[in-house]
């Protein structure tokens, strides 16, 4: 008579719990990045206000990344003195920032960034233009 060797056998019974709580322990344990986005504060939806056209002066990105402002061109690294200039000579001056959809994301960021370092507070984000 020969005798039967069993093999060894691995328990599945539990496997399907065993991956349930290492599916469960990563979803808590892993962490989301965030995209933080612009830190922009923006006024309550509310009525629209005529404003009259000598409080407002115009930045345009165009698609090549030229800046204008009040249909000048200007340099990047010169709109913080302009615009420090432009607030010193009229205080209730709103920049209002116009792109084209095809400018580079990155010159519509410097040009806020401009901004916030001549302490401009009040800045509008015009409808993109084609």
């Amino acid at each position: 008579m020969k005798k039967r060797v069993r093999a060894g056998e691995i328990p599945t019974a539990s496997m399907a719990d065993i991956a349930f709580l290492l599916l469960i322990f990563f979803l808590v344990t892993t962490t989301i990045d965030m995209d933080k986005g612009l830190g922009l504060v923006l006024p309550p939806k509310g009525e629209e206000k005529e404003i009259p056209k000598r409080n407002i002066s115009n930045i345009l990105i165009n698609a090549r990344g030229d800046i204008l402002l009040d249909k000048e061109p200007i340099q990047m690294r010169d709109i913080r003195q302009v615009v420090r200039e432009k607030m010193a000579a009229n205080d209730k001056l709103i920049f209002s920032v116009k792109t084209h959809s095809k400018a580079k994301y990155q010159a519509y960021v410097s040009v806020l960034d401009q901004l916030k370092m001549a302490n401009a507070t009040r800045i509008s984000i015009a409808e993109t233009g084609k």
